[in-house]
């Protein structure tokens, strides 16, 4: 497949189908993501992929962290809230999936629970977690950014879909925990993947894209 053709047909999934990736195409998959440029070179990344014992261990403390009331506490400045045709475009994101699933926008409850799946992985058999320095603060998250995009072509190319998570990041601490992290690791946002469910309701959420001029400036 070509990289337009991917990107033309790439989606995040929410569900996942019991069947893991097979050692020697994750190792191709990553190896391949390696050579995803950097700033200067400098290749910040620190993927962390978790599977089996190791993850559902760590799904579980995440979903106890969350069930305790604890509030988020991210490594890296996650505070903004989003404004103006940010946030209406977030709203157009959350609207997409709320419909896909058939949960009405006053079901509190519900959606609660569809945003609690984020901390299980959406039930995929891998999750990776971006890492880096903490000190590299907005130029490593610039090339980890990259870093995760190389990766998710990559990845659908390989047959493998996946979903980005901003949400993965927002409780560090038990993931450092349980991966024995050093403390100036931070960790940046996360990925659930594995092979699409696709009769799952919820992978038929679909995105709006803005036109191309009112996103793009040509100048000559």
């Amino acid at each position: 497949m070509s990289i337009e053709s991917i990107l033309q047909q790439r989606t995040s999934v929410r569900a996942f189908v019991d069947q893991p990736v097979a050692d020697d195409t994750l190792q191709k998959i990553f190896a391949s993501a390696q050579l995803s440029p950097s700033n200067c070179n400098v290749q910040p990344w620190q993927a962390c992929v978790v599977s089996g014992a190791t993850k559902d261990k760590l799904k579980q403390r995440l979903i106890e962290t969350l069930m305790s009331g604890a509030s988020p506490t991210p490594d890296f400045n996650w505070l903004p809230q989003y404004q103006g045709i940010h946030r209406e475009r977030q709203f157009g994101s959350a609207n997409a999936l709320y419909s896909a699933i058939g949960v009405a926008r006053e079901d509190k409850k519900a959606r609660q629970m569809a945003m609690l799946r984020n901390w299980q992985f959406f039930d995929a058999p891998h999750a990776v977690f971006f890492t880096m320095d903490k000190y590299l603060d907005i130029m490593g998250a610039v090339d980890l950014g990259i870093y995760a995009q190389t990766l998710s072509l990559v990845m659908a190319e390989h047959g493998v879909s996946n979903c980005m998570q901003g949400a993965l990041g927002q409780f560090p601490d038990p993931v450092r925990e349980i991966l024995n992290l050093p403390d100036e690791r931070g960790i940046l946002f996360g990925m659930s993947f594995g092979y699409a469910d696709d009769s799952a309701a919820v992978n038929n959420t679909r995105t709006d894209r803005e036109l191309l001029e009112n996103s793009v400036t040509f100048f000559q």
